[in-house]
C-alpha cells in the first residue's frame, strides 16, 4: 500500500548521522533506553532511504487518519466514544516495523492507527466510525471495538485488554507457534489490579508477551503526579524486565521493540517497555485537553519532540528527500483520506436484521414474537 508514496527522486540518505556508507546505509544514534532486569537493546541503529521514507509516509498517514477524524467527529458525523492518537505515531509505527503481521497486538480505546497499521483501509476505518455497514465491524463496534487479522481492538474496559493480551500469548505459546503478543495499555492503566494478575501469571508460565505501557503523562485529564505514587512503569512488573523508551523518536522505538520480541521469542517470558509519549489533542474528543495542562506545554512538545517533524528534518538536513518530494507525500496521503472519508460518508447504515446477528451462535427467538416470524440470520 505504501508503493504509491514511496516514489521520492533522492540520491541522499540521512540522519544526525555518525558515518554513510557507499552502500547508502546510514548510522542514527538516539537516546540509550533505561533499562531494569535486561542489557536492553543498543542506542544506534542502521537505516536507509526506503526505510525513512516509509516511516515519514506511515507515521503521516496515521495523523492524517485522526485529523480526518476529528473533522467528521465535529461535524456530528461521528457520534459517542472518540480518542485520537495524535502525537503517539511513533510509537505505533516502530513497533510494527519491529514485529511481523504474524504477531499479535491488543490495546485499548486509541485503536484508529493500529487498525491501520495491521493492514485495515481507511475506508474500512471511517466507515466504522460513522456506523456504516462496510465498517470494520459493520458498523456495530465504533472507535472503541475495532478488529482484523491479528488485531483484537479496541477496548473499552481500562486495562482489561492486558489480561487478553496474556491469554493470547499463552495459545501461541501452547500451540508453539513463535509469535508474540503486544498488550498496550496507558500510564492511566497502570494502577489497575488486573494488569499486575497478568504480569504474575505471564511470568510464571513465561508467555510471549509484550506489555507495552504508552505514558502519554495524563490520565484522561488526571496527571501522574496526582494518580501515581511511582513514575518509573518499566519497573513496576518486580520480577518482570522492563525498558523505559523515548517514545517519540521511531527508531528507538523500532529497536526496543525488536529487542523485547526476541526476549520474548527466547523463552525468557514476559517483559515491560514504557513508551515516554505525549498526545497533543484531549483525552477524548469531548475533552478540550487544556483545563489539565496549559498550551504552552503542549506547543513546546510539538516544537521540541515532535516525531513527525523530527524525522522530516532528518531527511532535509541529510538530503534524503526535498520540501517539495516530502510535500508531495504528504499531498498525496491527504488525498487518500478524504477520498476514503468520502466514500465512508456515503456508505449505507446497517440493515436492522444486523441486530440479531453475531449474538448468539445459534438462533434465538425474537421474546414475544411467534417462532415462525423471528428472524433467522
Amino acid at each position: 500500500m505504501l508503493s504509491n508514496f514511496l516514489k521520492v527522486n533522492s540520491k541522499a540518505l540521512g540522519h544526525i548521522r555518525t558515518f554513510a556508507s557507499k552502500s547508502g546505509e546510514l548510522k542514527l544514534n538516539f537516546k540509550k533506553a533505561d533499562t531494569y532486569l535486561c542489557d536492553g537493546p543498543s542506542h544506534s541503529t542502521v537505516t536507509n532511504k526506503d526505510e525513512l521514507i516509509s516511516f515519514f509516509t506511515e507515521m503521516t498517514r496515521f495523523r492524517r487518519l485522526e485529523t480526518v477524524c476529528d473533522g467528521l467527529y465535529k461535524k456530528k458525523l461521528i457520534r459517542g466514544f472518540c480518542h485520537l492518537y495524535t502525537g503517539q505515531e511513533a510509537v505505533c509505527a516502530g513497533l510494527e516495523s519491529a514485529i511481523t503481521k504474524d504477531d499479535h497486538i491488543i490495546t485499548a480505546y486509541r485503536d484508529h492507527t493500529y487498525m491501520l497499521s495491521r493492514g485495515a483501509t481507511p475506508e474500512e476505518i471511517f466507515a466504522e466510525l460513522l456506523m456504516k455497514e462496510t465498517g470494520c465491524s459493520k458498523g456495530k463496534g465504533g472507535s472503541m471495538h475495532m478488529f482484523t487479522k491479528n488485531f483484537y481492538g479496541g477496548n473499552g474496559i481500562v486495562g482489561a485488554q492486558c489480561p487478553l493480551g496474556a491469554g493470547i500469548a499463552f495459545a501461541q505459546k501452547y500451540n508453539k507457534t513463535g509469535n508474540v503478543c503486544l498488550a498496550m495499555y496507558g500510564d492511566g492503566a497502570a494502577n489497575q489490579g488486573q494488569l499486575f494478575e497478568a504480569f504474575n501469571m505471564a511470568s510464571l508460565w513465561k508467555l510471549p508477551v509484550i506489555f507495552i505501557c504508552e505514558n502519554n503523562k495524563y490520565g484522561m485529564g488526571t496527571s501522574q503526579k496526582r494518580s501515581t505514587a511511582g513514575h518509573d512503569f518499566y519497573t513496576r512488573g518486580h520480577y518482570v524486565a522492563g525498558l523505559k523508551v523515548d517514545g517519540m523518536d521511531v527508531f528507538a522505538v523500532k529497536e526496543a521493540g525488536k529487542y523485547a520480541a526476541e526476549w520474548c521469542r527466547s523463552g525468557k517470558g514476559p517483559i515491560i517497555l514504557e513508551m515516554d509519549t505525549y498526545r497533543y489533542v484531549g483525552h477524548s474528543m469531548s475533552d478540550p485537553g487544556i483545563t489539565y495542562r496549559s498550551r504552552e506545554e503542549v506547543n513546546n512538545v510539538r516544537q521540541t519532540r515532535d516525531p513527525i517533524e523530527n524525522l522530516r528534518q532528518t531527511i532535509l538536513n541529510n538530503k534524503v528527500a526535498t520540501e517539495d518530494e516530502l510535500a508531495a507525500i504528504e499531498d498525496n496521503i491527504r488525498d487518500e483520506m478524504e477520498k476514503a472519508s468520502e466514500k465512508a460518508i456515503a456508505a449505507p447504515l446497517p440493515q436492522a436484521r444486523e441486530l440479531y446477528t453475531n449474538v448468539y451462535l445459534q438462533e434465538v427467538p425474537v421474546r414475544a414474537v411467534e417462532f415462525v416470524n423471528s428472524f433467522k440470520p
